[in-house]
């Protein structure tokens, strides 16, 4: 994997740069800019070595978000950054001709193309056709076979940026944890934790499921789980067998009320008592104690995934266990939205080793050692 330090010349190149852009977005403006925060360093190297730096990436799954206002946020560490309202084509080429050097434009929304998600060739040709150089430095979609990911990467000399070189450093560290190691999975939808949890429970000591990732084993072992969220594709055999790995930790209380509820609504619950009428809703006080316990003793925490449902205001487990990690003095790897949003906001990243801007891709990465955007790069 060649790095953007690799690039033999960039005085008024025009380089092709595929950004983490996705962010949340409320009220027409970015939330939280811990992905554009994350794309700086790659886009400053860039920069400061003259580079036409062009901003390419994605917002939301329907395909008519617009990155308009990713640009206007991008303003506060970029403040002449421009924004072209299309990704290829004659506006995007005329754009980029404009740039002089050292300048950095935004392009819209890829995902308005149903060829980036495809990998359609003639897109990827498209893109490819904007400029000399390609830096991949999104990391939280190098799980995905799209245009953008590895379509792109055989028409242009490619290079991995300053962030993809980080996550893949620390991510592959952790793979190799020092005991004692603790590793914590929640979220939910079994089949793609699957494969990371057999992988963990190779190389943690402890692997912690928790979240509604949780409400799956609790069911196949027999405990009544209410009306709470369960996976589709839970493969009950599958659990059946991780259940059998001593390794394995599941939570021995959790937080229930009836769906739809607020979190003042919620009590905690022993594992053998949640109300048939009730759904497993947070993990409990009990569970959060347990895991702080582990994590202080701790040499290596990986945690990827909410203990509870978090956007419905279900916090305080994940709040709990941040709090916990944070006090740690362990080697500390964090992944996934509503976590990474959970640790921002109690303002504690600086108190984590490192925290990846993927969810997906991060366990993808955990589970196979590499991933299609990163073999891309040849």
């Amino acid at each position: 994997m060649r790095s953007v330090r690799d690039i033999p010349e960039l005085t008024n190149i025009p380089v092709l740069v595929r950004a983490s852009l996705n962010v949340p977005i409320a009220d027409g403006k970015v939330a939280n800019t811990f992905r554009l925060r994350s794309a700086l360093p790659t886009i400053e190297y860039l920069r400061s070595r003259h580079a036409r730096v062009i901003l390419i990436g994605h917002l939301g799954e329907k395909g008519t978000e617009t990155l308009a206002p990713v640009c206007e946020a991008m303003k506060a560490f970029i403040p002449r950054i421009t924004f072209c309202p299309s990704s290829t084509g004659p506006e995007a080429r005329a754009a980029v001709r404009a740039m002089n050097a050292g300048d950095v434009l935004m392009l819209e929304n890829l995902r308005r193309n149903a060829g980036e998600t495809k990998n359609d060739s003639k897109f990827a040709t498209a893109l490819a056709e904007l400029a000399d150089v390609f830096v991949e430095d999104a990391f939280d979609v190098c799980h995905r076979e799209h245009a953008s990911v590895v379509g792109v990467p055989e028409l242009l000399p490619s290079y991995a940026g300053l962030l993809v070189e980080e996550e893949v450093k620390h991510l592959t560290k952790a793979l190799s944890p020092a005991s004692p190691s603790v590793a914590i999975i929640g979220g939910a939808k079994f089949s793609t934790k699957e494969p990371v949890l057999v992988r963990l429970l190779e190389r943690y000591d402890r692997v912690f499921v928790g979240g509604a990732l949780a409400n799956d084993f609790m069911r196949v072992s027999g405990k009544t789980v209410g009306t709470s969220l369960l996976s589709s594709d839970a493969d009950d055999r599958e659990i059946r067998m991780l259940m059998t790995n001593p390794r394995l930790m599941l939570p021995i209380d959790e937080v229930t009320a009836p769906l739809g509820s607020t979190r003042s609504s919620g009590e905690a619950e022993d594992i053998n008592e949640v109300p048939e009428d009730e759904a497993i809703l947070d993990d409990g006080p009990k569970t959060v104690a347990a895991l702080a316990k582990l994590t202080a003793n701790a040499k290596t925490i990986l945690w990827n995934g909410p203990l509870g449902n978090y956007e419905k205001g279900f916090v305080d487990a994940t709040e709990g266990l941040a709090k916990a990690v944070a006090q740690s003095n362990a080697y500390s790897i964090l992944g996934g939205g509503d976590t990474v949003a959970a640790v921002e906001k109690l303002g504690l990243s600086d108190r984590f080793s490192f925290i990846s801007t993927g969810g997906g891709a991060m366990l993808d990465f955990l589970a196979k050692d590499t991933l299609p955007g990163i073999e891309a790069l040849g």
